[in-house]
C-alpha cells in the first residue's frame, strides 16, 4: 500500500474556529520555499500575491512546520485540542 492510500484512510477532525497553527503574511521567501518542501501534508501554498496560505485540514501534527519555520512563518503552533485533528487509522 502507497502512503498517500494510507493516509486517505485517516480522518481529521477539524476545529475551524480554533487553528492549531498560525502564520504571518509576509514570511521570508527562503523559508517559505523550505515549509512548501517539507510538510508532508503538502499544506503550505504561495499565492499569486506571493503570501502564504495555510490549509490546517489535513495537518498530521508533525512538527515539521514548528522546527522549520517558528518565529520565521509560524507564529504560534499548538496540538489541536481535544477530539480534533488527525485521526490515524491504518497501521
Amino acid at each position: 500500500m502507497r502512503v498517500e492510500e494510507k493516509l486517505g484512510v485517516d480522518k481529521f477532525n477539524v476545529d475551524d474556529g480554533n487553528p492549531h497553527i498560525l502564520i504571518r503574511d509576509d514570511p521570508g521567501p527562503e523559508v517559505l520555499d523550505r515549509l512548501i518542501k517539507a510538510c508532508p501534508a503538502g499544506l503550505y501554498h504561495r499565492t499569486d500575491a506571493g503570501t502564504v496560505r495555510l490549509d490546517c485540514e489535513g495537518c498530521l501534527e508533525c512538527g515539521t512546520c514548528r522546527v522549520l519555520g517558528l518565529g520565521n512563518v509560524v507564529t504560534s503552533w499548538n496540538y489541536p485540542l481535544g477530539g480534533m485533528g488527525v485521526e490515524f487509522r491504518y497501521g
